[in-house]
């Protein structure tokens, strides 16, 4: 009789989590416009002003659309897989390489990517190591990060409402 409860709870539990890790990547498919009262953005830098998210059984779509600090808007589709296989773009004339890696306990998303670019002391990259979660709401996605450009690190969150 023991067995059979240990069991039956033990896959209560398994259940329950899968279902809150399901629910949580179901959460990230939309419209999303980031929320400019509670990020902190750096002056003169490109920031990611809205991304629209869908996620299927096998991959993660993305349309980032990033913006100066005059409006001007420069988007981007992206399609990664969910196996963490590398995928490879080219976003004006800059070679990008990314992968993503889905938390098996909380549904959350890690994006890492390497996009090479001709700076003022020639070739250069910017590596950046992105993590995506959605509140219980579904309401609110937050993006933490840590970009790494000509040796300089910088980290930060920023938090997108959901628009559709």
């Amino acid at each position: 009789m023991k067995t059979k409860v240990t069991l039956s709870t033990i896959l209560l539990i398994f259940i329950i989590t899968s279902f809150t890790a399901f629910s949580q990547t179901e959460g990230f498919s939309g419209e999303w416009k980031l929320n400019t009262e509670k990020t902190v953005l750096e002056q003169g830098q490109l920031f990611l002003s809205k991304v629209t998210v869908i996620v299927k059984s096998d991959s993660l779509l993305t349309t980032r659309v990033y913006e100066d600090g005059n409006g001007s808007e420069y988007p981007f589709d992206e399609n990664l897989s969910l196996d963490g296989k590398e995928s490879k773009i080219t976003i004006y004339d800059m070679p990008r390489t990314s992968k993503v890696i889905k938390s098996s306990t909380d549904g959350s998303f890690l994006i890492e990517s390497a996009t090479l670019f001709n700076g003022p002391n020639g070739e250069d990259s910017l590596t950046a190591k992105e993590t995506w979660k959605v509140d219980k709401e579904g309401t609110l996605l937050t993006v933490e990060f840590t970009n790494t450009m000509s040796g300089v690190e910088t980290k930060g969150t920023n938090y997108y409402n959901k628009v559709k």
